[in-house]
């Protein structure tokens, strides 16, 4: 049985794992390589070896997990805080600032091409960052429903869901075209349906 990670051996293996999503930001995953990373990050190959014992995929899945964190830490700590119209419009302009400087260029994309989408590691990364991101909406609906806001009957999860959706799409069109345009609309018609709830509530 394998001893457990010393806290010097996680902060270690963290600390390849940013190095290596700096090196693939900016070489592009389809053209760096093991020794680019081991350079930057000043690994040996034994070392490397000893935190990925399966190798460059190994690796590129932790680097994809770490970039699907960085797409939800990126957009606090308003995700976390979405309890008034306020505090939606400043996290609408930060999921917008964050595409609008990430380009038509997605690390977590690419990473995804290069060890298969249906991989079940990939999936699984894809499935909780979803999981993740629809659990922070459903849970700023409730505090709006809390504050009074919106009308206690809107189904929380199903239009959290929805949200997600829109913004999903925004950001595939955004990939293709380099335009935001149909991201904000996403998100603005979201924000917008939900104001219209506070009106049905009124008029209930």
């Amino acid at each position: 049985m394998a001893d457990a990670p010393t806290a010097k051996g996680r902060a270690t293996r963290a600390r390849i794992v940013e190095g290596a999503a700096e090196v693939l930001r900016e070489q592009g995953v389809a053209f760096a390589t093991l020794d680019d990373i081991r350079g930057h990050t000043g690994t040996s190959k034994s070392q490397l070896f000893h935190y990925f014992p399966a190798g460059k995929d190994e690796l590129l899945l932790a680097v994809a997990r770490f970039e699907a964190d960085r797409v939800l830490e990126d957009q606090q700590p308003h995700l976390g805080r979405l309890d008034s119209w306020e505090s939606w419009r400043r996290w609408r302009d930060a999921v917008v600032e964050r595409y609008e400087r990430q380009g038509d260029h997605c690390p977590l994309g690419a990473l995804f091409l290069q060890v298969g989408r249906s991989s079940p590691g990939a999936r699984a990364i894809v499935t909780e960052l979803m999981r993740q991101w629809q659990r922070h909406l459903a849970d700023g609906i409730r505090a709006l429903q809390s504050n009074g806001l919106v009308a206690s009957a809107l189904d929380v999860d199903r239009t959290a869901a929805a949200l997600l959706a829109g913004i999903q799409g925004g950001v595939a069109i955004m990939l293709s075209t380099g335009d935001s345009t149909h991201l904000k609309a996403a998100l603005d018609s979201g924000i917008d349906q939900l104001r219209a709830t506070a009106g049905e509530r009124a008029r209930a």
